[in-house]
């Protein structure tokens, strides 16, 4: 049976307000958060040059090394809208998968799902969002209309034994209606987080959107607060520098600027 998983990108959390937590909240957090790493995907998604695959395929078995336990390989949507993911099968059918790591795919739709099936995925990730502004702009539907779409997949995965993996954007605003009120999301116990190496990516549509939070800087942060995420961060620094170069671009992460800088 499909497995629906319920995880909430934090996207625009900063590290100055990460400072912030109070001594009082320390024994609400938990003792391990999983990290999903998205920046073979969102992270790349919107980058103008093509990336060549060979180097995605290294990114993904890089960030693997690190010990990511989830890492978001591709996206199976239409080369039409992301030209960055046209070879979203060879991708898929390239990786070496790590024992104990999830490689899901992104599939916003019934014919993006059986594609991705019909390349060798074990598991698939579907999005919403908690703006109906947000959803219009980037999927073309209402809220209410995309459950519909999730419904299709969540059907076919069942009978396929898929597992599914759900979550929320613009969970805590968006570029487009701004806040978002807290009674439409729930952010008690969340203990999955979504981040992107060297901080890459963001929606390629959201006009002032402030981009994806840096694996790198949530992996020093937890560790600072003695929160188990089985990462190297190392490795995870090493991969940032490669997709970096790779792409002739500085890194976004506060943490891999202040190792350069030493």
């Amino acid at each position: 049976m499909a497995a629906v998983r319920k995880a909430v990108p934090l996207r625009l959390v900063g590290l100055a307000s990460l400072r912030a937590v109070s001594t009082s909240t320390m024994g609400a957090l938990p003792k391990q958060v999983k990290i999903v790493e998205v920046g073979p995907r969102d992270g790349l998604q919107n980058e103008k040059n093509i990336v060549p695959t060979p180097v995605k395929v290294k990114l993904i078995h890089m960030l693997s090394e690190a010990g990511l336990p989830v890492i978001e390989a591709t996206s199976f949507v239409s080369p039409k809208w992301v030209p960055q993911m046209a070879d979203h099968a060879e991708v898929l059918k390239s990786i070496q998968r790590f024992p104990g790591i999830s490689y899901p795919v992104l599939t916003p739709n019934l014919r993006g799902f059986q594609t991705a099936v019909a390349s060798g995925a074990r598991e698939v990730s579907i999005f919403g969002a908690a703006s109906e502004l947000f959803t219009k702009k980037n999927i073309n539907c209402s809220i209410e209309e995309s459950f519909q779409h999730f419904d299709s997949i969540l059907k076919a995965a069942q009978a396929d034994g898929i597992l599914v993996r759900g979550y929320v954007s613009c969970v805590l605003g968006c570029p487009y209606e701004g806040k978002i009120s807290p009674a439409k999301v729930a952010e008690m116990g969340v203990s999955v987080v979504d981040s992107s190496v060297a901080g890459l990516g963001g929606c390629p549509y959201a006009r002032g959107a402030s981009g994806n939070l840096a694996t790198e800087d949530l992996v020093y942060m937890l560790a600072g607060l003695g929160i188990h995420t089985g990462v190297n961060l190392q490795k995870l620094l090493e991969a940032g520098t490669f997709i970096c170069q790779a792409l002739n671009r500085k890194t976004s992460s506060k943490v891999a600027q202040a190792t350069c800088k030493l």
